[in-house]
């Protein structure tokens, strides 16, 4: 498949499109992008463009893929921070009901609630940390994959992540202890 798409077939870029852009788009949005939809559109598009001279397995496809996307997500932040920041009119974020629907509120705030949690926990890391737990745990990248893809010996990724899972469990730990003082 990776050789059909290196080749500009369409079917093969559509799978590897779908195989992948979830990933992308959950890691992306575990950083923090403000865009993170746009973000993958753009990651997608530089590996469109850059497809013809990929040389690897599937799993060094998956590794450059993440690279690309980590690159873009340093990128965007350095562009973020070099602009005003601007509200969008949706401050919520909420997903447009397509005509004829009513939103299903306990869905809504599901979702809300399990994505607020889920960046609560991850705020407690440093931005390394974060990033080899997104790439380890959304991603599903090897330790070694994630080395490459953020420039870091395998033994600091292994270090990042250990601090990572220490820091999560003290947190989680912290809630137990409160939720109890509070019953």
């Amino acid at each position: 498949m990776i050789e059909a798409a290196r080749h500009h077939d369409t079917w093969a870029f559509s799978r590897l499109y779908e195989s992948l852009a979830p990933a992308v788009h959950g890691y992306l949005r575990a950083q923090g992008v403000r865009e993170a939809e746009d973000l993958t559109s753009e990651v997608f598009i530089a590996v469109l463009s850059s497809c013809p001279s990929f040389r690897g397995d599937e799993t060094q496809f998956r590794r450059w893929v993440f690279t690309i996307a980590h690159r873009r997500m340093v990128d965007s932040r350095r562009s973020d921070g070099r602009r005003p920041n601007v509200r969008s009119l949706d401050e919520s974020g909420a997903q447009a009901v397509p005509p004829g629907r009513s939103p299903a509120a306990e869905d809504g705030a599901l979702r809300d609630l399990g994505t607020g949690r889920v960046r609560f926990l991850l705020s407690a890391l440093s931005t390394d940390q974060r990033c080899v737990l997104v790439l380890r745990v959304i991603a599903d990248l090897s330790v070694d994959d994630v080395a490459v893809a953020l420039h870091k010996p395998p033994g600091a990724v292994k270090a990042l992540q250990r601090r990572a899972l220490a820091t999560l469990r003290r947190r989680l730990s912290q809630e137990r202890v409160d939720d109890d003082a509070l019953a």
